[in-house]
Parts: structure tokens; C-alpha cells; sequence
């Protein structure tokens, strides 16, 4: 009887045992599960976001490169050369226009709000964490904050104070073009090169910033395609 029970009381622990371990290994594999599914979902969230800014950049790069063709026509027009005027109210608006970088922040803020450490590529979340929290605050930075950056704020007054002697406008008070050649005294003419000259080294400036975040997200969206492959 002893033995018999002995043997009743083993089979029942072991039972009892064996029943809270694989409880406990598949309410393990559930959280594990949930949390791969969450993080693909975050990361193909980040993905598709950064599809989103590289088409905004590239808008913006164009934008200033239209900027800098602008710079060079009025850089002419200032020193008494004949332009081309088919688009010069275009050009003109162009000359002091900055573009303001619509960064989709979706996917990084559902990663915050899930814990950073979702992503279980060390790597992998460091570079999406450097992107988001440097090389976007750079952009925030030169666009919004240092005023020295600013192009209409600092160069549209004291450049068109100059230049509107020099403009015809139509009967509806829409500007035509610039009666040319213009015959800007020459201390005038080296105020207005030094001002474009500052509004082209800002806009290359611009551009350059672009041109290396732009690198840095199309290399992260390169590497979580490739973390998604792997699952």
C-alpha cells in the first residue's frame, strides 16, 4: 500500500509539474510571439514612414536647388546683365524660400511607447534611435531655430528695398518683371552679392544636410527590410 501510494503521489507531482511548466512555456511563447509581432508591425511602421520623409526630402532638395538657380540669375541681374524674365516672379519668390522637413514620427513614437528594447537588434535600434533623436533634431535645429538660417526673415527687406525701383507691374498690380539692365550704383551691388552670397552658402548648407540624413534613412530602411526578411 505504501509503495502503491508512494507511486500514486510521484505520477500526481510529476503530473502537477509537467502541467505548470508547460503552462508556463506556452504563456512564454505567447509574450515572445506578441512581441515579434509587435515589433514587425513597429518596424514596418518606421519603414513605410521613412518612405514617406525620403519622397518630402527629395521636394525639398529640389526646392533649394531651384533657390540656387534663382541666386545665380539675380547674382547677373544685380551686376547690369540681361536675363531671361519668362519666370522671373518664380525665381524671385524662390530666391527666399525655405523648406520645412515633414518627418513622420508614427513609428518611432509607437516604439517609445512600447519600450525602445521591442527592437532586439542592438544595432538595429540604435541606428533608429540615432536617426529620429540626432540626425532629425539637426534639420529641427537649421530650419527652425537658428535665425541666422532663416532666408526671408533676414534677406527679403534690404534685398527688395533695392530692387523695387526697378519693377514693373501690370494694371492689376502683379509684378511683371525688372526693367533691364539695372543700374544699381556699385556700393549697392557688392550689399546685394554679399547677400546672396550668404543665401547661396546657406541653402548649399541646407542641401548638404539633406543629402547626408537622406543617406542615413535610406541605409535604415535597407536594414530593417532586411530584419523583416529574417523573420
Amino acid at each position: 500500500m505504501k509503495k502503491h501510494k508512494w507511486k500514486k503521489y510521484t505520477f500526481e507531482f510529476l503530473s502537477i509539474f509537467i502541467a505548470v511548466i508547460s503552462a508556463f512555456w506556452l504563456n512564454n511563447w505567447n509574450d515572445n510571439r506578441a512581441s515579434r509581432l509587435s515589433e514587425e508591425k513597429i518596424l514596418t511602421e518606421i519603414k513605410n514612414g521613412i518612405e514617406l520623409d525620403i519622397k518630402d526630402f527629395s521636394g525639398n532638395k529640389e526646392g533649394y536647388n531651384q533657390s540656387l538657380k534663382a541666386n545665380t540669375l539675380f547674382k547677373d541681374l544685380i551686376q547690369g546683365k540681361t536675363v531671361n524674365q519668362d519666370s522671373i516672379q518664380y525665381h524671385y519668390i524662390a530666391l527666399f524660400r525655405d523648406f520645412v522637413p515633414i518627418i513622420n514620427q508614427s513609428g518611432y513614437e509607437s516604439l517609445k511607447a512600447s519600450g525602445l528594447k521591442i527592437v532586439q537588434n542592438d544595432s538595429l535600434r540604435f541606428e533608429i534611435i540615432t536617426l529620429y533623436d540626432f540626425y532629425y533634431g539637426i534639420l529641427d535645429k537649421i530650419e527652425y531655430e537658428i535665425d541666422e538660417m532663416k532666408s526671408y526673415v533676414n534677406y527679403y527687406k534690404p534685398i527688395n528695398a533695392v530692387l523695387h525701383p526697378y519693377m514693373d507691374f501690370d494694371d492689376q498690380g502683379n509684378f511683371k518683371g525688372f526693367q533691364q539692365p539695372l543700374t544699381i550704383p556699385e556700393a549697392q551691388q557688392k550689399e546685394l552679392l554679399s547677400y546672396l552670397w550668404r543665401l547661396e552658402t546657406n541653402k548649399r548648407y541646407k542641401l548638404a544636410r539633406y543629402s547626408l540624413i537622406e543617406e542615413k534613412m535610406i541605409q535604415l530602411k535597407s536594414h530593417i527590410e532586411i530584419a523583416l526578411d529574417e523573420r
